[in-house]
């Protein structure tokens, strides 16, 4: 390969440009400090795109009861008691802010007669809290980011995969990439580093997460020492689409059942009314989606494998004002129109709520000079995460990255970086040359199936155990993986970095699910199948000697005898 390479210099490097790195990139720059965007995949082509029912903001305007406290507890109840209080204390009472900040910016959200922003109802919110534009509130944030990190005049490079961090005497240095397009090698240096690459929904082999999703942030950032917690911790989507099989996994936004949709079995039955009477369809994400896995599992599915989503009593124009992505969607996808017609759903992987660990403050991670946000870091949502918190999540904290950096870095100087620390990326890079390699996307497909039918929504210890060997099985296989050609547009060099990454997230995932002996939130474990009070702590993942990974649990940080007034007290069986 072309030993040349690119130097590039920033005061803070941001990796990812989803809604928490833009969002960052712009609190760096308005620090008057120079930030530096590369994204895998094309600026404004972000997963954020896939939240669509809304933002989660107790602004009060339909239910003027709501409050920062309520939301407060809402995020430690649904997360099982394990979440990081002093981070759900600064989503619940910044995440406002950061609404009207965006309508400043020029986001143009549903309105109340009044004039007020429109605030829907979501699963396991105590009032109608969600703040949306129809169903395509993602992309109206992504793309109200994009205009302001373009107008700042933002430096940004995209398709830009990056490899690993430069780490020199414990902290970050900066970065190596590829820049996919041109197959030219880039060395970022920068004072300090925000990493917001999102989730690893990409292990699993039904997911509603689009094809960067591969957990590059946790990959790079674990090779380089950081801390992971929560990772056992996945959350399926109650709805995503079943059927055609090319879009199968595909998200049915949770806005359908806030608008009136309800759910009902093959026999026609509202299953819902058995399994939540009082929430119905609005339960907790975790509880719907074991809902509709029993159902299906237990013979009362659809022809395809799902259960019925139907919204069809709310009418043609209510349907096509509120829901206008979902009735085009199924229109091209699945030939149905959903003013008439019935959807198949059905869980889907959607929503990582491990991570990197982080401090609640600043997102400053265990390595010195690299903080997260985002998907990628971990703490707000414990066990389960609330509809709707993950745009507020990536905004409040985001923001909070982007200062913290901004402030590290005016007072850092840049760190030299030898010929030999480039060298060592390249040979990794190197080594992925092969004739007769072994095609990574094989092992690709090998770990996603084993993660889907041994680590999925319902778990035991055998399977866990099982996935685990099939996880060793293919790491030893690793070595073998290979492509040809050189690196430009080369999508076999592309799935061996991906894959050596994905089976961090896996090994993670499976050793932490297999020591949490216990069902809490979104991990169900149906040899034990309640909650245990010894649990109540989290599960720590770190690069241990001979780079095997080691695990630790800490117990978590008990908030003030105050805030547990906004809480309703944890309930053992």
């Amino acid at each position: 390969m072309d030993d040349n390479y690119d130097t590039i210099e920033a005061d803070v490097l941001i990796i990812g440009a989803g809604g928490a790195g833009m969002r960052a990139a712009i609190s760096v720059n308005d620090a008057g400090l120079k930030p530096v965007i590369v994204t895998k995949s094309l600026l404004g082509k972000a997963h954020t795109v896939m939240a669509e029912g809304g933002v989660a903001a107790a602004l009060g305007n339909v239910d003027p009861k709501d409050n920062w406290t309520v939301h407060y507890g809402d995020i430690i109840e649904e997360g099982v008691y394990i979440s990081d209080w002093k981070m759900a204390e600064f989503l619940s009472k910044e995440a406002p802010d950061r609404v009207h900040e965006l309508e400043k910016y020029g986001a143009i959200f549903d309105r109340t007669p009044d004039g007020k922003i429109m605030q829907r109802a979501f699963g396991a919110h105590t009032y109608r809290r969600l703040a949306h534009v129809g169903d395509r509130t993602g992309l109206e944030i992504i793309k109200t980011l994009e205009d302001q990190v373009l107008h700042r005049n933002i430096e940004f490079h995209d398709e830009m995969y990056i490899v690993d961090f430069i780490v020199k005497d414990g902290k970050i240095a900066g970065a190596i990439g590829i820049k996919m397009d041109t197959g030219k090698l880039f060395l970022f240096k920068a004072k300090s580093t925000v990493i917001s690459t999102g989730g690893s929904g990409r292990i699993f082999k039904v997911t509603s997460n689009s094809w960067e999703s591969t957990g590059d942030g946790i990959g790079i950032a674990y090779r380089a020492g950081a801390i992971l917690r929560d990772m056992e911790m996945f959350q399926f989507h109650p709805t995503g689409m079943v059927y055609p099989p090319g879009v199968k996994g595909l998200l049915v936004t949770e806005g359908v059942r806030g608008e009136g949709g309800i759910l009902l079995n093959s026999k026609g039955e509202r299953f819902m009314l058995r399994y939540s009477p009082q929430k119905k369809e609005l339960d907790a994400r975790d509880v719907v989606a074991r809902a509709n896995y029993r159902e299906i599992t237990e013979g009362r599915g659809t022809e395809h494998g799902g259960v019925y989503l139907d919204i069809t009593h709310k009418g043609s124009e209510f349907i096509k004002q509120k829901l206008p992505a979902m009735y085009q969607q199924f229109k091209e996808f699945a030939g149905v129109d959903i003013t008439k017609e019935k959807m198949e759903v059905a869980p889907t992987v959607h929503y990582m709520m491990g991570g990197i660990q982080v401090d609640a403050e600043t997102e400053r991670t265990n390595i010195p000079n690299l903080f997260a946000a985002g998907e990628v870091a971990s703490g707000l949502h414990g066990a389960n995460r609330l509809g709707g918190n993950s745009l507020a999540d990536i905004l409040v904290f985001g923001k909070r990255a982007g200062d913290a950096a901004a402030i590290l870095a005016r007072s850092s100087k840049l760190i030299d970086v030898s010929d030999d620390d480039i060298a060592n990326v390249k040979a990794t890079i190197d080594s992925f040359f092969k004739e007769t390699g072994k095609n990574p996307y094989d092992l690709i497909d090998r770990l996603t199936t084993t993660m889907s039918e041994n680590a999925g929504i319902v778990r035991d210890g055998e399977r866990l155990k099982k996935a685990l060997e099939d996880i060793e099985e293919i790491k030893k296989e690793f070595s073998e993986v290979g492509t040809k050609g050189g690196m430009r547009y080369n999508h076999g060099l592309l799935g061996c970095m991906e894959l050596r990454n994905m089976l961090i997230s896996c090994e993670a995932l499976v050793s932490s699910a297999l020591m949490r002996e216990e069902s809490r939130g979104a991990h169900t474990r149906s040899d034990f199948p309640k909650k245990n009070p010894e649990w109540k702590k989290n599960i720590l993942t770190m690069k241990g000697e001979d780079d095997k990974m080691k695990f630790e649990t800490r117990a978590i940080d008990e908030m003030p005898e105050e805030y547990k007034g906004y809480v309703k007290p944890e309930v053992y069986e």
